[in-house]
C-alpha cells in the first residue's frame, strides 16, 4: 500500500514540476516576442544582470533566469513570470528609443520602473543610426565577429556586417569559407542560416546578404562599389599594426575608421572598453589591444582601486594558437616551431606591460610571462600582487570580486564562480572578458594571487564589438544608471 501511495506521490510531483516548466516555456516564448519587437522597433535592448535576452532561445531564457539565483548567496530564482511583466511595462512606453534596460536589476533591487525609466529623456534622445561593418580577414576572431554580429534579431539600427575581405584564393574558396562558419570544432555549429549566392560572390547568413571580396592589400579596394559607404572596418589580420599600415585602410573609398583586433604600435591607442574607452573620442584607428589584456585589466582596475596595487606579476596559461606548429617545424620565434599539442611552451606576453597602457598608474608596476599549453580555447590569467592594503582574509577578497561580477558597471564583463568543479572548457563561449576562480583565491599578508578564466576568443571579441559600437558612434541610455 505504501509503495503505492508513494508511486502517485511522485508521480503527481513530476506533472506537477511538468506543468510549472511548460508555463514558463509559454512565459519565455511571449518574452523573447516582445523583446524583439522592442529590440526592433524601438532599439531598446533588454538584459538580465548584463546578459542579452533577445533572440534567445527558450531553454536559455529559462537557464539565464534559474542562474540569477547564485549570484547572491542564498537568493532566489528571477520568476520570468516578474520578467514578463516588468518588459511588458516596458513595451507600453512606445515613446522610449535606444535604451539599454537591465530586469534582473531592476527585479533585485526592487527598483520603481516608472522612476527609472524617466532617466530616459525621450524629447532630446538621438536615435542610433546604421553602420557598415567590414570585417578584413576571417579567421579564428573573424569568424566569432560574424557570429556574435548576425545571431542578433535582425535590425536596421546600429552595426551591419556587409564584407569579408580574405586573400584571393582558388576556385572553391567561397564554399569553404561558409563551411568554417557553419562548423567550430570548439564553439559548435552556427545557430541559424547560411548560404553561398554564387552570382554576387557573398553569404546569406540569417537573411541578411554578406559581400565576401578578394584584395591583397587595402589600397586594392573601393567599397563603394559594393554599397558600402563610412565604413568601420575592423582588422582581424594582424599584419599592420602601426599608422602607416592601418592607414592603407583609410585610403580605402568608403572607410572611416578602423579598429585592430591586436596590440598596437605607435601613438595608436591600445583600448581595453570599460576602462580606458573614455579616451577614444574622434580617433580613426584604435586597438583593442589582446585577449589577455583585455582579461585582466577590468580586475587589476578594481583591485587597484579598492586596495592599491604595488606591484606584481601576470602569468598566463594561454590556449595555443594558430601562429604555433602542429608538429615540430622551423619557426622564427623561439620555442613556437615545437608542437603546440604536444608541449607546453613558455613564451612571452606583452599584456602586462599594455596594461599600463589602459591603467597608467599601474604603468612599469607589473611584469608577465606566458605559457602555451595544448588546449584550442579558454586559457587561463593568475594576477600574483602586492596589496597596499590588505583585506581582512581570502573570503573577503572573494566577497568583494563577487559584488564587483553582480555590480551594474561591471557584469556583462566579470564574471565570478566558486565551483569545486570548474574547468577550462565550462567557459567555451563565455561572452565575459574573465571570470573569476574564488575556489583559488589565497590571501597572506598583503600578497594576493587572484586566478581569471577566459575565453580568449568569445570574451575577447564581445570586447571588440563593445569597442565598435562606441565608434560607430552608436550609444544606449542604461537603465538603472
Amino acid at each position: 500500500m505504501f509503495l503505492v501511495s508513494n508511486a502517485d506521490t511522485l508521480r503527481q510531483l513530476h506533472q506537477d514540476h511538468l506543468s510549472q516548466y511548460n508555463n514558463q516555456e509559454q512565459q519565455a516564448i511571449e518574452l523573447i516576442g516582445l523583446l524583439n519587437k522592442l529590440y526592433n522597433e524601438q532599439d531598446v535592448q533588454v538584459t538580465l544582470f548584463g546578459e542579452t535576452l533577445d533572440s534567445t532561445s527558450v531553454s536559455r531564457v529559462l537557464a539565464l533566469h534559474q542562474k540569477a539565483a547564485i549570484r547572491e548567496s542564498g537568493a532566489e530564482p528571477i520568476a520570468i513570470a516578474d520578467t514578463l511583466d516588468m518588459v511588458k511595462a516596458i513595451a507600453a512606453h512606445t515613446n522610449i528609443q535606444s535604451a539599454s534596460i537591465d530586469v534582473g536589476q531592476l527585479i533585485v533591487n526592487n527598483s520603481d520602473l516608472e522612476a527609472a525609466l524617466q532617466a530616459v529623456n525621450t524629447s532630446e534622445q538621438a536615435q542610433n543610426g546604421a553602420t557598415d561593418v567590414v570585417l578584413y580577414g576571417f579567421g579564428r576572431i573573424g569568424r566569432i565577429l560574424t557570429r556574435l554580429l548576425l545571431s542578433k534579431a535582425s535590425s536596421a539600427k546600429g552595426l551591419q556586417l556587409k564584407a569579408i575581405v580574405v586573400r584571393p584564393a582558388k576556385a572553391g574558396d567561397l564554399a569553404k569559407r561558409v563551411s568554417l562558419l557553419e562548423r567550430d570544432s570548439i564553439h559548435g555549429s552556427f545557430t541559424g542560416g547560411v548560404s553561398i549566392d554564387d552570382d554576387n560572390n557573398g553569404m546569406i547568413i540569417n537573411g541578411r546578404f554578406v559581400q565576401v571580396i578578394y584584395a591583397n592589400d587595402p589600397s586594392e579596394i573601393d567599397y563603394t562599389a559594393y554599397g558600402i559607404d563610412n565604413a568601420l572596418v575592423i582588422d582581424n589580420t594582424g599584419i599592420w599594426k602601426d599608422e602607416d599600415g592601418l592607414g592603407k585602410h583609410l585610403h580605402s573609398k568608403g572607410v572611416k575608421k578602423v579598429l585592430l583586433t591586436a596590440p598596437a604600435g605607435g601613438e595608436i591607442k591600445n583600448v581595453v572598453y570599460g576602462v580606458n574607452n573614455n579616451t577614444v573620442g574622434d580617433d580613426t584607428i584604435v586597438s583593442a589591444a589582446s585577449c589577455t589584456t583585455n582579461a585582466i585589466t577590468p580586475m587589476l582596475k578594481v583591485l587597484n582601486d579598492e586596495f592599491g596595487i604595488e606591484n606584481g606579476h601576470v602569468e598566463t596559461i594561454h590556449s595555443f594558437t594558430n601562429d604555433q606548429n602542429l608538429i615540430d617545424n622551423y619557426h622564427k620565434a623561439d620555442r613556437r616551431g615545437r608542437s603546440a599539442v604536444l608541449n607546453m611552451v613558455i613564451t612571452s606576453t606583452g599584456a602586462a606591460k599594455a596594461v599600463g597602457k589602459a591603467l597608467p598608474e599601474l604603468s612599469g608596476k607589473l611584469t608577465g610571462n606566458a605559457i602555451r599549453v595544448p588546449t584550442p580555447n579558454v586559457s587561463l590569467a593568475i594576477l600574483n600582487l602586492n596589496l597596499k592594503t590588505a583585506p581582512a582574509s581570502a573570503d573577503a577578497l572573494n566577497d568583494f570580486m563577487r559584488k564587483v561580477s553582480n555590480s551594474n558597471q561591471w557584469q556583462s564583463q566579470i564574471a565570478y564562480t566558486d565551483s569545486t568543479e570548474a574547468v577550462s572548457t565550462d567557459f567555451v563561449g563565455d561572452t565575459h572578458v574573465g571570470v573569476v576562480d574564488a575556489q583559488a583565491t589565497i590571501l597572506t599578508d598583503n600578497h594576493a594571487i587572484v586566478y581569471i578564466w577566459y575565453d580568449n576568443e568569445v570574451g575577447y571579441s564581445t570586447q571588440v564589438l563593445r569597442l565598435a559600437t562606441q565608434m560607430a558612434g552608436i550609444s544606449y541610455t542604461q537603465v538603472p544608471a
